[in-house]
């Protein structure tokens, strides 16, 4: 089973978070827009895919783990025929990686098959209250394998409980306004029933989520890349604590939030890391933010060197930048195999110590007896630099000067990038000094939050950036945040110790 703490082990990055996609379009093949919109959004999760597929009487659910092109093919999608539908590409936060919690999520209400109110629910998120919900729901441990389970599990009562009182088809709206104020967290919604496709941002606006339009439907996506590939145009991103709905009417908007709990703060490491470069968040272009974070970076750290490079893939619009504003040379000096997957297993020390060389290999020509300055996205475990640094130097680079675009990541995250506890965060254990003797650097140093922020060109707008200063926009209950947060910071000298020490193998992704 791959490991489900939110880290690439071998790689020493963050996962991205889940992509969710949502179509209305009659007289359209659903199935193979949604296809295509999980492929731009493959990168957001690569454990497992579904989707979920109305043709107005009724919802065909499809899900499996693996990548979007394994799930799928002409024949899984020959019989998936309808005018809405909503898919999912995961990785897990809360509750294991295995079929069961492969989304979307399936709930259907009723006694029989002509009386049944159906909903398919795809998140992309983490809650907080899950422990909570299902206690106060009264459902028995176990009853409920995920957060996203959970909510499924909330809407199907609220459904059943009113069941009685109206005969409209608009119950799982009904039902979504009564469960999602009791949410925490941060989630972004893509649900369906036989008629109707609904998109919601929790209050926080932690996770993306944007409208587009085709010229006879529209279009939900976690980043405007999937509207991209669909051919659809984008109209704008959900605001934070706003509910859509979409049906043979046209799309509407509701909110199900009082203005009080609205406080925009999506999470800084989107425009980092986990967002495509070509996507558009608080009306920014990613990668023209990721060169910018690059400028920065060369004016808040200059050195002497020889080239800047980038470590494949969102370093490398920051080296451009760097090197822009430095004047120094820009230069190629890794190749990424874009064909390592995560189904690799590492099955001794040595090819885990190895891992990185399996995704990158440097081009020695370009590199031997320059000093590089390399621009890399985050550190995270180390393990990347680590290796990283000792490759360059092999290859032949007399010095290798680290600069990385974001702060010193410090504190785990609970909203959706579950990094486990603070031991496995080298900069919650040593100072930036100290990590530069661990990684074997001339030089390290990091992108300040302020620079960060003003380099996203949406200064002001609202950020979490609770992984680089421990500050939760959402409270964390005391049963996440014990021993996680206070009690797992490894000692200095048990950490090089354990450098040493055999571990079990795990996945690279």
């Amino acid at each position: 089973m791959p490991p489900t703490d939110g880290l690439d082990h071998e790689a020493g990055h963050l996962k991205e978070a889940c992509g969710v996609f949502g179509v209305y379009a009659p007289s359209q093949p659903v199935a193979h827009l949604t296809f295509l919109g999980l492929f731009a959004l493959q990168h957001r999760g690569q454990e497992a895919a579904g989707m979920a597929v109305s043709d107005g009487t009724d919802l065909m659910v499809v899900k499996e783990q693996g990548l979007v092109a394994t799930v799928f093919d002409e024949r899984t999608l020959a019989p998936l025929q309808g005018h809405l539908a909503i898919g999912h590409t995961r990785y897990s936060t809360t509750g294991a990686s295995e079929w069961r919690n492969a989304q979307p999520v399936y709930r259907s209400v009723g006694d029989t098959a002509v009386d049944t109110d159906q909903f398919a629910l795809g998140h992309n998120g983490n809650l907080v209250n899950t422990e909570k919900l299902a206690a106060e729901a009264g459902m028995l441990p176990g009853t409920a394998t995920s957060d996203s389970d959970l909510v499924a599990e909330l809407l199907a009562q609220a459904i059943a409980k009113q069941r009685d009182q109206h005969s409209d088809d608009r119950a799982l709206e009904r039902a979504l306004l009564e469960v999602l104020p009791l949410l925490e967290g941060a989630f972004s919604f893509v649900l369906a029933d036989e008629a109707h496709v609904i998109g919601v941002r929790d209050p926080h606006g932690f996770r993306p989520l944007c409208l587009g339009k085709l010229e006879h439907g529209w279009v939900l996506a976690s980043e405007t890349p999937a509207l991209d590939i669909v051919g659809a145009h984008f109209v704008r991103e959900l605001d934070p604590g706003e509910m859509v709905i979409v049906d043979a009417t046209g799309c509407r908007s509701v909110q199900p939030f009082p203005a009080s709990e609205i406080a925009p703060t999506l999470c800084l490491f989107e425009f980092v890391y986990f967002a495509r470069p070509d996507s558009v968040l608080y009306g920014r272009n990613v990668h023209q933010a990721r060169v910018r974070m690059g400028e920065q970076l060369a004016r808040q750290a200059p050195v002497d060197a020889d080239m800047v490079m980038g470590v494949p893939e969102s370093g490398v619009p920051a080296a451009e930048g760097f090197a822009r504003v430095s004047g120094i040379p820009y230069g190629q000096g890794l190749v990424k195999n874009r064909y390592i997957g995560r189904s690799f297993i590492a099955p001794s020390q040595a090819m885990r110590d190895s891992a990185v060389r399996m995704k990158l290999n440097p081009l020695r020509e370009n590199i031997a007896g320059k000093r590089l300055v390399v621009v890399d996205d985050s550190i995270v475990r180390g393990t990347t630099q680590r290796q990283l640094v000792k490759m360059l130097r092999e290859a032949g680079a007399s010095e290798v000067h680290l600069r990385i675009t974001s702060p010193p990541v410090k504190w785990p995250c609970f909203y959706g990038i579950d990094t486990g506890d603070r031991s496995e965060l080298l900069a919650a254990q040593l100072e930036v000094e100290e990590i530069k003797e661990y990684v074997g650097a001339d030089s390290l140093r990091y992108l300040t939050l302020e620079g960060l922020e003003e380099a996203t060109g949406a200064t002001g707008a609202g950020f979490c950036t609770a992984c680089f200063t421990g500050h939760y926009p959402v409270e964390v209950p005391v049963t996440l945040r014990k021993d996680v947060l206070e009690h797992n910071v490894m000692p200095i000298g048990e950490l090089e110790r354990t450098m040493h020490e055999p571990q079990l193998p795990t996945a690279v992704e």
